[in-house]
Formats: structure tokens, C-alpha cells, sequence
């Protein structure tokens, strides 16, 4: 399997290459050249495979260049940490079916994606004799998640940067009180978007990032998605085997990575009917699929912050296949986005994206009392971000669909909006106890390029 730019201006590469690129040297995002389209026997053979069977099976599509039994040591590896012997297990509560996908050591769904990254990252780096600077930006939870997927590991050093004072405090502290000496918290007087795009710079400045063998572990790095993929399948499966029939997911996103992911499992085989695309008021993306108007506003700060993103990522890779896979049209679109801070679509696009996407915007009151309404009726607490899908679900799956939520967060990583919502604080899982009571270690800069290359040029390996 090679991988592509969704620019068109690179050699194709390997897998273990395209983990190393992250961005792709062209300023576009890695994608394979073709995704493999899985026949009925094969989706028959997988249906009861447990996790990490099932994982094995889908990125050794994709990662052909590893020998297999390295690969299924660096997958079975990457679970170790799960607190479920299911790692995404899937439960029914209010008519809904709930994938859980924050039992991994941050609590979070980037843990499913980033434990397997880290492996990644430490075994490439000591099959190559190199080392790696690892820079990311965060909303929240990618931070943590890199984080501990890479802590005290040889020949790699992390830099996370995150919006000061705009996550929740649970979020700050998971990356703040990591002390490794490899790992550096940077948080950024700015937005995520801030943050974002300062990476992205970064990556971009070619000779800057050979110079300092930058690695990414934003979802930009294609091996995030392709982890991501796996548990669609597991859900559809396992809902499949419940009786449930016709199935729409609902994802509340901000940056598309985690839906992008249900796309290529779509364009795989999986018989999704709907993807529904969930947002808050930073609802870029469902004013793209309802009104084809995809253009930048101003960022809003709301209860489900990892959310609070304008100008999301790993919309490019979409834009690529909508595009009819044609790196020119997307160099276009994003030279056009340049420039006047929009793209636009035309009728027939428009209507490719509605067979495949719906869309609703879930604003903070009605995200509250989802989470309130949620708990009295079942007794089951929702994160804000999942109550925001849960909620879109609720709103826009029809009675003849089956709806399965993803859970991309535990409760008591946003303690504070659950106990607005409910009077109650959500229960500390163990490994969250104390976690206010110890050292912490952050950097606070500018959000400005110069200043944040200049600490990472103090700092790297």
C-alpha cells in the first residue's frame, strides 16, 4: 500500500514513511492510494473477532510494510492500558446504542488512535536509529492522549501546545502533571485554532522540520485515523448482532478526524446508512452539509471545548474524494480559502455529500439538558461533547434507523458541565484521583510561530 498528498505533489510512500511524514511535504494530508472495498465473506469472517483481532485485521491493510508479527505485538501492546477487556464496548441505554471509547489511561477516544501511534513512532525510531520531536496541537484530549502514548519513551520528545485557560481543568491537568523530561506543555495565549495553525506552519517550514525530525500526532498523521477506523466496525458488528439494522453513527466533532474515520470504514464496505455529523455553535461543518457554506467564524467557548474549533483539519481528505480525487481542484479550494476564508461547492457536490453525511448544530442549553434528561431516564452520565451527539441523534435518526453514539469522553473529564447540568459531580475514575493535588509543569507563550519555534529549537532532541 503507498500513500498519496490529497496535493498531488509528493512520491508516493510507504506506511512506515507516511506515519514518519505526518504532513505531507506538499502541505496537504497522506491518504492511500486506493481503500481496500471488503466483500460480504470477509465482513462475515470479522463480525466476531474480539478488538484486537479485528484491529490487526484492518490496518494490516493499510500497513502492509510491517512484518505481521511486529504488527500484532505493537497492536496487542497498545491495548494493554485499556481498563475493558472490550477496549470499545458498546452499550444500549434510552433507545440509543453508546460506543464507549473512553476507557483507555486518558479517558478519552484519542487514546484508541494514540497508544498505537507511540508504539509506532518507538519502534520506527529504533529500526531507523533516529529520534524524533514530536509536536501536536490540542483542544483537550489529543494533548493528554500523545502524551502518555509517548512518556518516557527513548529517542522521542513531545511538545503539546494548548489554548491557555480554554480547556477543562481535568484536560490541563492530565498534560500538566506529566513530568517526563520528554514531555513539554506549552500552553498558547490563543485558540485552538491558534494552536493549530502554528503546527501546521511548522510543518510546513521543510528545512525547520528535517532540521528537527518533527513527527505529528494530530490526526493529520493518517495512522490516528486508520486506529479510529477500527471501531466502527467493531460497534457495527456488535449492534448487528443485537438486531440492530439500517445503522446511522452519530459523532460529534469539531476537527472531522473521528468521522472521517466512519467514512473510509463506509467506503470500505461497512454498511452505514448515515453518518451524522454533530456539532456546537462551532458548527463550520454542519453549516457546509446543510447550506454548503463553509466559511470561517468566530471561535465560541462552550461546555464541550474539544469542539471549539473553526477551521477543522481533516477536511481536506474528505474534500479530496468529494473532488473526485483531484489534487488540483483541492490545491484550488484551499488556495480559494486563503484568500476569502471560504470554499465554495457547487449543486452536484452538495447532493454527494448529503447521501453520505446529515448534520445538526446542538447548542449549549440543549446540550445541558441532554445530560440531565439522559441521567434521570437511564442513570447513565453523558460527557457534553457525547450529549451532543446523543442529542443530534435523538433530533435527526429516524424510527426505522438504529443509532449508535459515540462516547469520546468519560464524565469526569468535564466534571464542572456535568454538575452544572445534573447537581451532581461525576464519580473520579482511580485514575483521575488526586490528580489536582499534583506538580504540574507548563510553559505559557504567545500564540506566535516565532516564539514557539524558538522554545522548541531550546528544547528538541
Amino acid at each position: 500500500m503507498k500513500y498519496i498528498s490529497t496535493r498531488g505533489q509528493i512520491t508516493p510512500a510507504g506506511f512506515k514513511d507516511a506515519v514518519m511524514m505526518g504532513l505531507a511535504t506538499d502541505g496537504g494530508l497522506l491518504l492511500p492510494q486506493h481503500i481496500p472495498h471488503l466483500d460480504q465473506e470477509t465482513l462475515a469472517a470479522w463480525q466476531k473477532l474480539p478488538y484486537r483481532e479485528l484491529a490487526f485485521e484492518v490496518v494490516s491493510l493499510f500497513a502492509d510494510d510491517i512484518p505481521p508479527g511486529d504488527l500484532k505485538r505493537l497492536i496487542d501492546r497498545s491495548y494493554d492500558s485499556f481498563d475493558n477487556k472490550e477496549i470499545t464496548p458498546v452499550v444500549r441505554e434510552n433507545g440509543v446504542y453508546i460506543l464507549e471509547l473512553f476507557h483507555g489511561p486518558t479517558l478519552a477516544f484519542k487514546d484508541v488512535a494514540l497508544q498505537l501511534l507511540g508504539n509506532l513512532f518507538e519502534y520506527l525510531l529504533k529500526e531507523r536509529g533516529r529520534k524524533m520531536n514530536i509536536v501536536g496541537a490540542t483542544s483537550g484530549d489529543t494533548g493528554s492522549a500523545a502524551i502518555y502514548g509517548v512518556r518516557g519513551k527513548e529517542n522521542i520528545n513531545i511538545f503539546i501546545l494548548h489554548p491557555h485557560l480554554k480547556t477543562s481543568k481535568v484536560q490541563a491537568l492530565q498534560m500538566t502533571t506529566v513530568l517526563d523530561a520528554n514531555v513539554h506543555n506549552i500552553a498558547a495565549r490563543g485558540t485552538f485554532d491558534d494552536c493549530q495553525n502554528i503546527v501546521k506552519a511548522l510543518f510546513n517550514d521543510l528545512p525547520f522540520k528535517e532540521k528537527y525530525a518533527l513527527g505529528a500526532v494530530n490526526s493529520i498523521n493518517w495512522a490516528r485515523v486508520l486506529a479510529q477506523v477500527v471501531y466502527y466496525f467493531y460497534a457495527w458488528f456488535r449492534v448487528a448482532d443485537q438486531g440492530g439494522s439500517d445503522i446511522v453513527f452519530s459523532v460529534p466533532t469539531g476537527n472531522f478526524g473521528d468521522i472521517f474515520a466512519g467514512y473510509v470504514a463506509k467506503r470500505m464496505g461497512l454498511p452505514i446508512r448515515k453518518l451524522l455529523l454533530a456539532t456546537n455553535e462551532n458548527n463550520i461543518l454542519t453549516r457546509f452539509i446543510n447550506e454548503g457554506d463553509y466559511s470561517l467564524g468566530e471561535v465560541v467557548q462552550t461546555v464541550s471545548p474539544s469542539m471549539d474549533i473553526q477551521l477543522a483539519s481533516n477536511f481536506e481528505r474528505y474534500l479530496y474524494y468529494l473532488f473526485d480525487e483531484d489534487p488540483a481542484r483541492v490545491r484550488d479550494a484551499f488556495a480559494q480559502m486563503a484568500l476569502s476564508g471560504r470554499i465554495e461547492f457547487n449543486a452536484a457536490e452538495l447532493a454527494r455529500v448529503r447521501e453520505d453525511f446529515v448534520s445538526r448544530t446542538v447548542n449549549q442549553a440543549e446540550t445541558l439538558d441532554t445530560i440531565a434528561t439522559f441521567r434521570e431516564k437511564t442513570g447513565y452520565l453523558l460527557d457534553p461533547h457525547t450529549a451532543v451527539g446523543v442529542r443530534a441523534a435523538q433530533e435527526l435518526v429516524p424510527a426505522d434507523a438504529t443509532p449508535i453514539c459515540l462516547a469520546t469522553a468519560h464524565p469526569a473529564k468535564f466534571g464542572e458541565a456535568v454538575q452544572r447540568a445534573t447537581g451532581i459531580a461525576p464519580p473520579f475514575p482511580a485514575s483521575l484521583s488526586g490528580i489536582d493535588r499534583l506538580p504540574s509543569r507548563c510553559d505559557i507563550l504567545d500564540a506566535d510561530l516565532a516564539v514557539i519555534k524558538a522554545f522548541i529549537e531550546e528544547k528538541a532532541l
